[in-house]
């Protein structure tokens, strides 16, 4: 019998989830509380409840090559980092090719998930939805939970003592919408997050004085990187990925921090506390607005007044007419049974940040309940193998094993990102990736491919790690792969390309250090295999 799914969201891991289930033959239901697709991306002007929010000029922080499904890449003539409205326009172009529409029941709010009386042998759950004040019940083979984590704003008044007195407005970023009502305000926005950054300098283009406070300071890199390519374009990479898993971790440190730093942090008050940490955040102006005084960066708070912020370094200012709090959200699944997605010790009990690992039956997963630097491969990714482990074809280990690979995991995550909640979900994004497609036997092989075809093993080693490359073998190959590899740059250059020019041949030279830095690391490894001999 073909498995029911229930898939709870329509934003980009609800729909990659209906795509996997359509793909491995299963039957899908999406429950959207709203009336689109989209999700996060789906602006709304009015805050609806239990949805999630953005601001009205919100874009990627992530370019169309590195945000865009498998076997879609988007259209060659929209920009490299879109708008949320093209974005969305995206997404329905997505709905419409693949015909999802009709798996999507729209305006329909999922009250509860629970375990069938009979679920330690079928495993299955009874999901009850609200619709037009009518409630329907409805058994399902399995779950699928893509509602995201961006809902309920995380706001610990208690954290910031005096908020009581403070006569000001005070709001979270989650009800900012646009800059209008907030002229020749001065405006203290709390947090160093890109929801923080895009607020504080969006509003220091009509307030009177914007401050930013932050607690631990942040790494800020731009959308602009090497040769005028995406940052994500050149950041990820297979082969820079190798370069952080076999050089000494003092040196990887090392060199992050020279790669992050390319403005002096410390001149603009941004510097982290941790400087080794790889959580940057993507601002663009955040650096440019600083330097002309529009945004000022603060300590963090220590007290509050009626009218003024008072701040751990002893500096006051005074008149604060708005806080914002730009602090994260808590994580929110009210419709589940307490047990399933848990928090404990500042990590979250998922295996492989999908599985609840005490499960009898391994019948729900969470999709997109993860925060890597690029988002759209590893959800599509975690949707083909929870869709493959729910009709037998992978399995999961024991509850025992599951959980030691959740406490490594977070030892790794904290090492690399940092023990603040804001990265509990973080993840390093071209491991995780490669892991994903491991399980269900998408990794190509770059080795064998260098001997069978080394023109496309080479952009995939030294080109962006995206999700074109996990349709080149295992389950869902796509006979498009190859064209969409060779014509990214086709892509990216085409909405810059609107003033003819004489075109000139520049000289590769970053290529060019890139051969030399693999050959560096070859170099490195032969004498310390041979240092090693010799000791030996």
């Amino acid at each position: 019998m073909v498995k029911k799914v229930a898939i709870i969201g329509a934003g980009i891991s609800g729909l990659a989830s209906i795509r996997s289930c359509l793909e491995e033959g299963l039957e899908p239901t999406c429950f959207e509380k709203g009336e689109d697709v989209g999700g996060l991306w789906k602006f709304s002007e009015n805050n609806e409840d239990g949805l999630a929010s953005i601001y009205q000029s919100a874009i990627t922080n992530t370019s169309k090559e590195m945000s865009c499904f498998s076997d879609l890449p988007m259209p060659e003539d929209f920009p490299n980092f879109l708008h949320n409205s093209k974005f969305l326009e995206y997404f329905r172009i997505f709905v419409k090719k693949f015909d999802l529409l009709k798996y999507i029941q729209f305006q329909t709010t999922v009250l509860s998930v629970k375990k069938r009386s009979d679920f330690s042998t079928t495993g299955q759950w009874v999901v009850v939805t609200e619709s037009n004040g009518k409630e329907q019940s409805a058994v399902f083979d399995t779950v699928m939970v893509c509602s995201g984590h961006h809902i309920l704003p995380h706001l610990p008044l208690e954290s910031f003592p005096g908020i009581q007195k403070f006569k000001g407005q005070y709001l979270h970023s989650h009800q900012y919408k646009h800059p209008e009502g907030f002229e020749r305000k001065r405006i203290l926005v709390i947090g160093i997050g890109n929801s923080a950054s895009d607020i504080a300098v969006e509003l220091s283009k009509k307030a009177a004085q914007v401050f930013v406070s932050t607690r631990h300071g942040s790494w800020v890199m731009g959308r602009i990187s090497e040769d005028g390519y995406p940052w994500d374009m050149v950041f990820h990479t297979h082969f820079s990925s190798m370069l952080r898993n076999v050089l000494p971790r003092r040196v990887v440190k090392w060199v992050m921090e020279q790669q992050m730093n390319q403005f002096n942090h410390e001149n603009y008050g941004l510097m982290p506390q941790n400087k080794y940490l790889m959580k940057p955040i993507l601002s663009d102006d955040l650096p440019s607005h600083i330097l002309c005084g529009a945004t000022k960066v603060k300590s963090r708070v220590k007290e509050l007044t009626e009218t003024s912020a008072i701040f751990e370094d002893g500096t006051v200012e005074e008149d604060i007419d708005v806080i914002v709090f730009a602090i994260g959200y808590t994580f929110s699944f009210p419709f589940l049974e307490d047990p399933l997605v848990k928090v404990e010790n500042n990590m979250v009990l998922l295996y492989k940040y999908m599985f609840p690992p005490h499960l009898e039956k391994s019948t729900l997963a969470c999709i997109g309940l993860i925060q890597p630097l690029v988002y759209f491969p590893t959800v599509e990714l975690q949707a083909h193998w929870v869709t493959r482990v729910f009709k037998g074809l992978c399995t999961l280990p024991s509850e025992r094993t599951m959980m030691a690979d959740i406490i490594k995991r977070n030892k790794k995550r904290i090492d690399l990102f940092g023990e603040s909640n804001n990265q509990i979900l973080q993840t390093s994004y071209i491991d995780y990736l490669d892991e994903l497609a491991l399980e269900i036997g998408a990794k190509p092989d770059l080795l064998s491919l260098l001997l069978k075809e080394p023109k496309l093993a080479m952009k995939l080693y030294f080109g962006p790690c995206n999700s074109y490359q996990y349709r080149l073998v295992g389950p869902g190959q796509w006979n498009g792969t190859r064209n969409a590899i060779f014509t990214q740059k086709q892509r990216i250059l085409k909405p810059l390309k609107t003033r003819a020019l004489k075109t000139s041949s520049n000289f590769p030279v970053s290529f060019l250090l890139k051969i030399l830095g693999l050959l560096a690391v070859v170099v490195a490894f032969f004498f310390n295999f041979s240092g090693s001999n010799m000791s030996a």
